[in-house]
């Protein structure tokens, strides 16, 4: 059957498709024009069409500046902190709920899990400082009042990184649970049960039938999360971050923020935007590749 006659008899599949192609074409690949923003003097008056090429004298001018830097040597160990950190929190708290007998509260630790995600980090940064704010954080008014001295939660750039790491395992591992509860329920039980005929115990099981089986799903988060290496959300570190732990907090997002749209240089924001796109989809492509290789490892 040629193309023609296969695209004629099915083509409500092909209708459906309609809608998600159009969208990714007009909000994802439309954007890409902006790109050129990079290579031109911008001028917001003249427009992208209208503003002066300059090459790459912006790309000079962004690596020239000891701010890049810094903000991505804090981008690259904070997301890598993250990497080390958050990305077992998931897969360690799934496992957990996978090993629950007591189904009503399985069911209420997994929305309590889940909430966190469904809040917005401006709340969420509320609630950091009422809860570890250094004169009037509930944690050190308990300290205090104990007799000791409060502990800079938020103040010292040491301190502030484990709380910055603690908050962002709070938010987001229960959000990471669903996926990798959606890959246990795909195991077979009779793989338990036989193990179980064998001898062996609950924790021989998890690693010898839970986490291999979990082991596709594990390699794909993985390559996702490496591929964001390069790339930080912009709430995050600006809402939890302030001057005390800029050395710390001070990332490629929020670099980007103050001087594309507080000094209004749109050319070097771009510059910087781009420069992550690119890194980004090195390193999705580099952990593509080395979980190949190990992989086909694995198999021979």
């Amino acid at each position: 059957m040629n193309a023609i006659a296969y695209l004629r008899r099915y083509w409500q599949l092909y209708a459906l498709l309609i809608l998600p192609v159009s969208y990714f074409i007009i909000f994802k690949y439309g954007p890409m024009y902006g790109i050129i923003i990079a290579f031109k003097d911008f001028n917001f008056f003249q427009g992208i069409n209208g503003s002066e090429w300059i090459g790459f004298d912006a790309f000079r001018e962004v690596f020239a500046m000891s701010d890049f830097y810094k903000t991505l040597r804090n981008t690259l160990m904070l997301n890598g902190l993250d990497l080390l950190v958050s990305f077992p929190a998931p897969l360690i708290l799934a496992i957990m709920l996978y090993e629950l007998n007591i189904v009503w509260f399985k069911k209420l630790s997994q929305t309590i899990l889940y909430i966190p995600h469904f809040i917005s980090w401006v709340i969420i940064g509320g609630i950091v400082y009422q809860v570890f704010g250094t004169q009037s954080g509930m944690i050190n008014n308990i300290v205090t009042s104990l007799g000791f001295e409060s502990i800079p939660f938020l103040t010292d750039k040491s301190d502030w990184l484990i709380t910055y790491l603690v908050v962002g395992v709070w938010q987001s591992a229960g959000w990471g649970t669903i996926i990798y509860l959606a890959a246990l329920t795909g195991i077979n039980r009779e793989l338990f049960e036989a193990a179980e005929v064998d001898g062996a115990g609950r924790l021989r099981k998890i690693w010898s039938i839970t986490l291999p089986s979990l082991k596709p799903t594990i390699v794909t988060l993985l390559i996702i999360n490496v591929g964001h290496m390069i790339a930080i959300g912009f709430e995050r570190p600006y809402i939890i971050g302030n001057t005390a732990v800029r050395d710390y907090s001070d990332v490629l997002s929020t670099f980007v923020y103050r001087i594309g749209i507080e000094s209004g240089q749109y050319t070097l924001a771009t510059v910087v935007g781009l420069f992550q796109a690119v890194v980004g989809l090195v390193f999705v492509l580099g952990a593509n590749y080395f979980s190949k290789k190990l992989a086909d490892q694995s198999i021979l």
